[in-house]
């Protein structure tokens, strides 16, 4: 691919509107638009036109089994992309849009089966970012958009992913600085009975569960100890988020006990370092200083007291892994609560299931 790729600079909160109405010509166009969300940055791309839709997955090399999230900025479009829409979405989407939660619902008839995959659900969100919104809206079209990354890498948090992944790819990325919460946006299946969670983030479960007032069913593949035999959204399907480095994640019953958790880590480095691998153990900032102490190189993911700022530096602690240039890296786990829960989706998917239990 050699497409001349254009590189624009926006301000965040008020991005300059002649700026994005360049972007939005080109998703008119049929053309490709990276854009930020407040999650992680965007591949879109006009969801009225399958051949543009087609053009995601071949820049990504995306298996066209794995549909992609339709983008509103309006709250009446969830009726131009969704039919028999269930009261649990209305109900998300009063309370939580815009924001960092994705609805599946049953598509309508305007929305290309490339986009779904051809299932006859659609996966909708509005983003909570003031680039994104005025895209949309600038555009006259939904967006369709999965992250803006090459199909199993880490999600873009930051321009500086987003132009080694996708320049020369695409018409152009809209530059606004790093993203707000890090991780892709929590994905629930309300066509079901009860709901179901297809894809944890920046919304808790729990949360959805006061919203809904009614318990939400947690598959497997949520938790990411497995794949889901069929990608009913992105995120469930295909090993995600992994950086090149081989990894083992190691969990525990209890991570509480610190220093007892630290040296059955440092136990599993010390095995690969005496093979002669070099070895990167991702860490809390609880612990990072045994590994120090023991001789090992450390990336540190963030405090377990503020899970917030790990879900935030995961990808881009993956990235940077990368850049190490080490053999494997020996990654913490976190108690599955919360964003743990998130946060322990995209460490076992990253670590390919190669997973240690102490």
């Amino acid at each position: 691919m050699n497409v001349k790729t254009r590189v624009i600079k926006v301000n965040p909160i008020n991005p300059d509107e002649k700026s994005i109405a360049e972007a939005a010509n080109v998703i008119r166009d049929g053309g490709l638009v990276v854009f930020p969300t407040e999650t992680v940055y965007g591949l879109g791309a006009n969801a009225y036109d399958s051949r543009a839709v087609i053009k995601i997955f071949k820049v990504k090399e995306r298996p066209m089994d794995n549909p992609l999230i339709v983008h509103i900025c309006k709250l009446s479009e969830l009726e131009d992309a969704a039919s028999e829409i269930p009261r649990e979405a209305y109900i998300i989407a009063k309370k939580l849009w815009p924001g960092p939660v994705t609805v599946i619902v049953w598509k309508s008839n305007r929305i290309p089966h490339e986009v779904t995959a051809g299932l006859p659900t659609v996966a909708i969100r509005m983003p909570a970012h003031p680039v994104a919104l005025k895209l949309i809206e600038l555009s006259g079209v939904l967006i369709a958009a999965p992250s803006a990354n090459l199909a199993g890498r880490p999600s873009p948090t930051t321009p500086e992913h987003v132009i080694k992944d996708m320049y020369g790819r695409v018409d152009i990325i809209l530059d606004a600085g790093e993203t707000l919460f890090g991780v892709e946006s929590t994905i629930i299946d309300v066509t079901r009975k009860p709901p179901v969670l297809l894809r944890p983030g920046p919304i808790p479960v729990e949360d959805l569960e006061r919203i809904l007032g009614i318990k939400i069913k947690i598959p497997a593949f949520a938790r990411g100890v497995m794949e889901a035999e069929k990608a009913l959204s992105p995120g469930v399907k295909y090993r995600h988020y992994a950086p090149d480095t081989p990894m083992v994640l190691v969990e525990a019953e209890d991570y509480s006990d610190f220093e007892k958790y630290a040296l059955k880590v440092i136990e599993i480095a010390k095995r690969h370092s005496l093979k002669g691998l070099k070895t990167c153990i991702l860490a809390s900032t609880e612990t990072r200083n045994y590994y120090i102490k023991a001789g090992f190189r450390v990336l540190s993911l963030g405090s377990r007291r503020n899970l917030y700022e790990v879900a935030k530096n995961l990808f881009k602690t993956l990235r940077k892994l990368d850049e190490l240039r080490v053999d494997i890296a020996i990654c913490e786990g976190f108690e599955e609560k919360g964003l743990g829960l998130t946060i322990m989706n995209r460490l076992r998917k990253a670590s390919g299931y190669n997973i240690i239990r102490v």
